[in-house]
């Protein structure tokens, strides 16, 4: 018969293996630390969202090929009408969708779909046209500076509800540009950072225990009287209190993240929904799938990162634009079904669904017959769908090339504090105190758009 944890500890007690101290604090069933950073937290007001999945199509994606028709261009291709270059029109058709008409491109028709579900920003501008600045930029407010990414600044503010999973979890085949700094706390206290996922066999590495669970709880609980005596009188380091919490964090993933991956449950229709081959781990809609099922379980924020682990594909199309074709029918009907998915189950409502790129593509190319797109940082296209959004709306608006934003400038600074906002979150209060000074998400700026809530 398998020995109960108390059996465990006085068997041990016996053996002269614990001091006496050590023994009345295990059987006492003290928590694990003096405080826990990961536990619930008041937002600043009542919030419309829970919790955030944020995907993130790493690479640049063109806006006047997906969410900004710019007719144009296409009646001046190949011509120079302006300093920057020659014109360089859109590939594919753009279509009406939904009652609020919102023009998208017919490489996303299961994302036109949703049009009315979705909050449509093509005022987008960053002030960084590198992929790992602006990458950094999107992720942490900061394109020049290590900072803390967004779903940490979450988790700072906002704790977790689940004590057996991480509160911040991105799964990402690849290493998108900015590599882990995009998912990294910096200076938060390290319980805060986000667990990287990738879509094989184990998606968290060294999930299986190597001891029995009564016998590995037993060391945990041992661990743990050890670390509070050092934390004695170190009340005030919180990286060591956070440090502390996730040996309790990581023994309760290896019991609630094996489940989380396991999709053998989700019926055939659901998979049919994603558009999901039983088994098969290597598309988005994988990834899409498990979002959904660890916001079932309230993860905090849960980011999707869309990049290829063998070849390093994304969508930084210099060369062909046509590559489009494959990425975005990878991504457009997972994407849409999540969406779905959630509102049939009555989560879109208190979740946050955001869909955005780092920044956006050249309308011009600097001679003609040009098949690719160069970086552009002054106007990129991002949406938001549940959470309070209001849907069929679409703000701010470029010029006729796509050049500049002429109406509603979107930073992503306003971004952030849209997104904070919705969580309940006044992200001019969400501070945290490093080297001498407060440090927020948004830095000194960020103003939310409250044109696009509900």
């Amino acid at each position: 018969m398998q020995s109960t944890r108390r059996q465990m500890i006085r068997s041990l007690a016996a053996g002269g293996l614990l001091l006496p101290g050590m023994l009345s604090e295990l059987l006492g069933e003290q928590a694990l630390g003096a405080s826990d950073p990961l536990s619930p937290k008041m937002p600043h007001h009542p919030p419309r969202a829970k919790r955030v999945i944020f995907l993130y199509m790493t690479g640049g994606v063109s806006h006047v090929d997906s969410f900004d028709p710019k007719p144009e261009l296409r009646r001046y291709h190949d011509q120079k009408v302006a300093d920057p270059g020659f014109c360089k029109g859109a590939d594919w058709n753009f279509h009406r969708y939904g009652e609020s008409g919102m023009e998208v491109s017919e490489l996303f028709p299961e994302m036109g779909s949703i049009a009315d579900r979705i909050g449509l920003i093509r005022s987008m501008w960053t002030d960084n046209g590198d992929h790992f600045g602006a990458s950094i930029a999107i992720h942490t407010g900061s394109s020049n500076f290590n900072r803390p990414s967004m779903g940490s600044w979450v988790s700072y503010g906002l704790g977790s509800e689940n004590r057996n999973l991480p509160s911040f979890m991105a799964i990402s085949p690849g290493l998108p540009y900015g590599g882990g700094q995009v998912w990294g706390s910096d200076f938060l206290p390290v319980v805060h950072q986000g667990t990287r996922l990738q879509p094989v066999a184990q998606p968290i590495p060294n999930m299986r225990p190597l001891t029995s669970g009564p016998l590995q709880q037993t060391e945990l609980d041992m661990l743990g009287y050890l670390n509070r005596q050092h934390l004695a009188g170190r009340d005030a380091d919180p990286n060591l209190s956070a440090r502390i919490k996730s040996f309790e964090t990581a023994f309760g993933m290896q019991n609630a993240a094996p489940e989380v991956f396991d999709l053998s449950g989700e019926t055939e229709e659901t998979h049919a929904l994603y558009g999901l081959e039983p088994g098969n781990r290597d598309s988005f809609a994988w990834q899409c799938l498990v979002a959904r099922r660890l916001a079932e379980r309230d993860v905090r924020f849960i980011e999707l990162i869309d990049t290829d682990s063998n070849s390093g594909n994304n969508w930084d199309t210099h060369g062909k634009m046509t590559r489009y074709n494959k990425l975005a029918k990878n991504v457009d009907r997972p994407v849409a079904a999540l969406v779905k998915d959630l509102d049939r189950r009555g989560m879109l409502d208190d979740t946050l669904v955001v869909w955005t790129t780092e920044f956006g593509r050249n309308p011009f190319a600097p001679n003609k017959g040009a098949t690719g797109r160069g970086h552009h940082r002054h106007a990129f296209s991002t949406w938001m769908a549940g959470g309070g959004i209001r849907g069929g709306v679409t703000h701010g608006k470029t010029d006729q090339w796509g050049q500049h934003v002429v109406e509603d400038k979107v930073t992503v600074h306003d971004l952030h504090a849209t997104i904070l906002h919705q969580l309940g979150i006044d992200h001019k209060r969400l501070t945290y105190r490093h080297a001498g000074r407060d440090y927020r998400l948004t830095d000194v700026h960020g103003r939310v758009v409250h044109n696009l809530i509900a």
